[in-house]
């Protein structure tokens, strides 16, 4: 009897002790994710009323929340009398089976951090990478986050945006406008490029730096191929873009000028058509 009621005693004081550790870890878990989610939020509003790079700042506020929540875990692992060290050589040996088994998500890291290194662009650039053209909102270690102009949510992983050519739209403070239009092979080459010339000079938001430019193109089948060039500030692109189709549109109107629509001319063997005439 002595003997069940130490064993019991026993076992009932093994239960409270990990129980109480159980629960202590578990309590210590949340703050830690609490801790480490606050900790993230500060340094990312620290850094912002610093003006400091958007990008980078975002970067090193994840990074502050990681190495909280990794702290935590190898805290909690230590309660419970597991060796922190001994996790080296597990690491070690199974660091082939884990690469390969992650080749794709440690493709994403290093494109990640090549991405944060070079950096081809930043947040808020508009980019046309990995086939997607939109607004980048967020660069992260393993995925880039994009806005499109339609307000849709698309999330590429960085191996596919760095392993292909990246257009960063918004780059350069200016753009070119190119609108390219054909003419009737009955007007007169010089006065449809003075009307040309005349069209986009009272266009909101065309520099007079560089000039325009109106450019013979080519003599195509079924007309006289142009292209007006003309430059403005990247956030005007589309406004200006439409502004001067429209001015072209009206100025070659006014001028009597046509814009002919495609055309082919057909030619039938004369002998051909008298014998299915005879038919």
């Amino acid at each position: 009897m002595k003997e069940l009621e130490s064993l019991m005693g026993s076992a009932g004081h093994l239960v409270a002790t990990w129980g109480v550790r159980i629960a202590g870890a578990l309590v210590a878990l949340f703050i830690g994710w609490v801790v480490a989610g606050w900790a993230r939020r500060s340094v990312q509003r620290t850094l912002e009323k610093r003006n400091f790079d958007l990008t980078l700042g975002r970067f090193f506020a994840n990074m502050v929340r990681y190495l909280i929540l990794v702290g935590v875990v190898l805290g909690v692992l230590g309660v419970f009398g597991i060796e922190t060290s001994s996790f080296a050589a597990l690491i070690a040996a199974g660091g082939l089976a884990i690469g390969l088994a992650f080749q794709g998500t440690l493709s994403n890291f290093a494109a990640g951090v090549m991405l944060l290194v070079f950096r081809p662009f930043k947040v808020g650039d508009v980019v046309s990478a990995g086939g997607v053209t939109g607004k980048v909102v967020e660069i992260e270690l393993f995925t880039c986050e994009f806005a499109t102009p339609d307000n849709r949510r698309i999330i590429v992983p960085n191996s596919a945006i760095f392993g292909s050519t990246i257009e960063n739209v918004t780059h350069h403070p200016t753009r070119r406008v190119d609108v390219s239009v054909g003419c009737d092979y009955g007007a007169d080459i010089d006065q449809t490029r003075s009307v040309l010339e005349s069209s986009v000079t009272e266009v909101p938001g065309v520099l007079s730096d560089p000039a325009p430019q109106i450019f013979l193109d080519s003599l195509g089948a079924s007309s006289v191929d142009w292209q007006v060039r003309v430059w403005c500030k990247t956030e005007d692109y589309w406004d200006v873009r439409q502004a001067a189709t429209r001015a072209v549109k009206v100025a070659l109107d006014k001028a009597a000028i046509g814009i002919p629509f495609p055309q082919m001319d057909v030619h039938l063997d004369k002998d051909a058509v008298q014998a299915l005439g005879r038919r």
